[in-house]
C-alpha cells in the first residue's frame, strides 16, 4: 500500500496511473524478491542434534567424519560459507578471529572452531590456504589444531546447512553463493545451542555463548557468575542483563554479608562477656 500526503492531484493522479498499468508486474516483482529472501535466511533449531556421521575432506586432503570434532569434552564454534567468497564470508571469518583474539580463551584448549564449505567445486587447497591465512592473523599456536577448514561434496555441506537452519541458494547470474551471516555453537555431542549473526562479534556474548554450550565447563568462577547474570535477548540478538537473577545474586550476598557482619559482632560480644569473667573472678581472688 503506497499513502502520500498533502501532494498535488496531478502526481496523485500520475500515481494512480501507474499503479493501475504496473500493479501486476510490481506485484511480482516484491513476490519475487520476498521469494529470494525466503531462500537465504536462518531458521533456528535450537536444543536439536546436528549428523556426525557426515564426511568431509580437512585443509590437509584426510577424509574426516565431522564426529572427529566432537565428544572431546569442548564445545564447537561451526561456521558455513566457502573460500572463494568476494566478501560476506571473508567479514564474518575476520570477525572472528577479532573476537577470538580479544578472548582469553583459546581454541584446541578450551574449545574448537569448524569452518565448512558450502562450494563442492572447492577443494582441500583451498581450504588449507584459507586456514593459514587466519592462523597466521590469529597468532595462536592452540589454533593449528584448534581451527579446521573443511570442504566436501554438497550433500555432505548440504545435510548440514539444513540441521543448523542456514538457507542459502547458488546466484546463476553472478556465480555466487548468496548466504546469511551466523556463527553457530554447539556442545560437544552436537546439540545445537546459540546462534551469533552479523558479521561482528562482541567477546563478552562470544564467551558466554561458549559457556552455554560447554554447560559451564569452561571459564573461571567470575565468568560464571556473569553467565548467572546475563541471559541471551533474541531480540537484541546478544546477551544483556536479567534483572531477576541480579536481584537473586545481590539478594544472596547482602545475606551473606549480613551473617558475616553478625558473626562478628557475636563473636566481639561473646569476647567482651569472657574478659568480664575473668576479671571478675580475678577480683573475687
Amino acid at each position: 500500500m503506497l499513502i502520500i500526503i498533502k501532494k498535488s492531484g496531478f502526481v496523485l493522479s500520475v500515481i494512480a496511473i501507474m499503479i493501475m498499468f504496473a500493479g501486476s508486474s510490481i506485484s511480482q516483482v516484491v513476490k519475487e524478491a520476498v521469494d529470494e529472501l525466503e531462500m537465504v535466511d536462518v531458521e533456528e533449531h535450537l536444543g536439536e542434534y546436528i549428523p556426525l556421521d557426515l564426511i568431509f575432506t580437512d585443509d590437509n586432503g584426510k577424509a574426516v567424519k565431522l564426529s572427529d570434532y566432537f565428544n572431546h569434552g569442548k564445545p564447537v564454534l561451526l561456521t558455513l560459507g566457502y573460500y572463494e567468497c568476494p566478501m560476506l564470508c571473508n567479514l564474518i571469518l575476520n570477525g572472528l578471529t577479532k573476537t577470538v583474539k580479544e578472548m582469553n580463551w583459546k581454541p584446541g584448549i578450551d574449545y574448537l572452531i569448524v569452518t565448512v564449505s558450502i562450494n563442492p567445486l572447492e577443494d582441500f587447497n583451498l581450504a588449507g590456504a584459507k586456514k593459514q591465512t587466519y592462523i597466521t592473523a590469529l597468532d595462536e599456536p592452540s589454533a593449528q589444531e584448534g581451527w579446521n577448514f573443511l570442504v566436501g561434496e554438497e550433500s555432505q555441506s548440504r545435510k548440514l546447512a539444513d540441521a543448523v537452519g542456514f538457507k542459502y541458494r547458488y546466484d546463476e547470474k553472478i556465480q555466487q553463493y548468496a548466504h546469511p551471516a551466523a556463527l553457530f555453537l554447539l556442545s560437544e555431542d552436537g546439540k545445537i545451542t546459540r546462534y551469533l549473526y552479523g558479521i561482528e562479534f562482541k567477546a563478552n556474548d562470544m564467551k558466554l555463548a561458549l559457556m552455554e554450550a560447554s554447560e559451564g565447563k569452561i571459564g573461571n568462577t567470575i565468568d560464571k557468575l556473569i553467565l548467572y547474570c546475563y541471559h541471551y535477548d533474541p531480540d537484541s540478538q546478544g546477551y544483556v542483563v536479567f534483572a531477576g537473577n541480579v536481584m537473586r545474586l545481590g539478594g544472596a550476598l547482602t545475606l551473606i554479608i549480613l551473617i558475616i557482619f553478625l558473626s562478628m559482632l557475636f563473636y566481639r560480644e561473646k569476647q567482651k562477656k569472657s574478659k568480664k569473667l575473668q576479671l571478675s573472678g580475678s577480683n573475687g581472688i
